[in-house]
């Protein structure tokens, strides 16, 4: 049997999950699709897509999708799921968990990591976030979930764009990217999303190339801890011809503590200094480190190194042969709550050969 991929559908309180699920749901692709949802959520698939009777664990939809509620360990549900397909007794080729509004989805991921069985039976495709356009700023403000919600995200959603100015949504777009800028944003209507644009994303898959904003990777980007205080005529860190000033409205300054910091280097690392460095800072930082991903170039090795982390758990892989004159560069993103930027960037210099 082919690993199951997986999408963690999460985002704040009344972004727009359910609306974007009950599309995927309804629209006629042909594919059978397995809801996982965390039933304390106060915002359910509504009566009228998910009819059950409130007894039953896992319920057959008419248009082949099977949802479920978790009422046990998240684990035991999958492997409930897997058992079933086995057996023939429930067909689906895909799975999506709706977190609640207020969790914080590094478990939810680290679960198809963690466990062999699962492991062995599905694979995390990507995190997709939501985020609420009119009341993103100030979830984003108040609330340590939304952040992380937004720090884990492989691809965002910004809903409900109608319901503010042009301004006030490039400000919450600019502000996300700073947070996490190797997550593409797409602007949403009502769920209006094409399946593919949701699944298949391989945002976890180690050869995966890796997308970071090339302004946010260009040399003279001084956001630093990026609070966004600017003022008239700062360095704003977009590409602008001699004399013209950046014109995005971040006159508001955010100290957001999840921030993301990018590492450049065209020497290359030595590959056991590397890993015992970024093994010791995981011990000590991994619960602050939400998404971390690097392609770095290695002393004596003509392929890339891929490599890419969520908490504790990290892993690399080789990736393609550095192509004839290409210039070999190592490019890292660390995303996390907090994370002491000049001792990781001062780390990762002493691990270069």
């Amino acid at each position: 049997m082919s690993l199951i991929p997986v999408t963690i559908l999460t985002g704040f309180l009344g972004s727009g999950k359910t609306t974007l699920l009950k599309r995927l749901l309804t629209e006629a692709h042909g594919q059978k699709i397995a809801v996982i949802e965390n039933e304390f959520g106060e915002e359910n698939i509504d009566n009228d897509i998910l009819v059950a009777d409130t007894e039953e664990h896992i319920v057959q939809m008419s248009n082949g999708c099977v949802c479920c509620t978790i009422r046990e360990d998240l684990r035991e549900t999958l492997a409930d799921l897997v058992k079933q397909k086995k057996a023939g007794t429930l067909h689906f080729e895909r799975v999506v968990i709706e977190t609640t509004g207020v969790a914080d989805p590094g478990p939810v991921a680290q679960t198809f990591f963690m466990d062999d069985e699962i492991a062995e039976s599905y694979l995390l495709d990507a995190i997709v976030t939501l985020v609420d356009a009119k009341h993103g700023e100030q979830q984003l403000d108040a609330r340590q979930e939304a952040r992380r919600q937004v720090g884990f995200a492989d691809l965002i959603f910004m809903s409900k764009t109608d319901l503010v100015s042009e301004e006030a949504a490039d400000a919450l777009s600019h502000r996300i990217k700073h947070m996490n800028p190797r997550a593409p944003q797409k602007r949403v209507h009502f769920g209006e999303v094409p399946l593919k644009e949701v699944f298949d994303l391989k945002g976890f898959n180690l050869n995966a190339k890796l997308d970071i904003d090339p302004d946010f990777l260009s040399e003279g980007h001084h956001h630093g801890a990026h609070d966004h205080g600017h003022v008239h005529g700062a360095d704003c860190g977009h590409d602008h011809d001699h004399g013209e000033h950046c014109d995005h409205p971040h006159h508001h300054a955010h100290d957001d503590d999840v921030k993301s910091f990018v590492y450049k280097s065209t020497k290359p690392f030595n590959a056991t200094r590397l890993e015992d460095f970024l093994g010791s800072m995981v011990q000590i930082y991994g619960p602050r480190m939400l998404r971390y991903k690097g392609v770095l170039h290695v002393t004596g090795m003509d392929r890339k190194v891929v490599f890419q982390g969520v908490h504790q758990l990290m892993g690399s892989d080789t990736g393609p042969k550095w192509a004839a004159g290409e210039q070999k560069i190592s490019k890292m993103v660390f995303i996390g709550i907090d994370l002491p930027q000049d001792l990781f960037k001062a780390g990762l210099d002493q691990c270069l050969a």
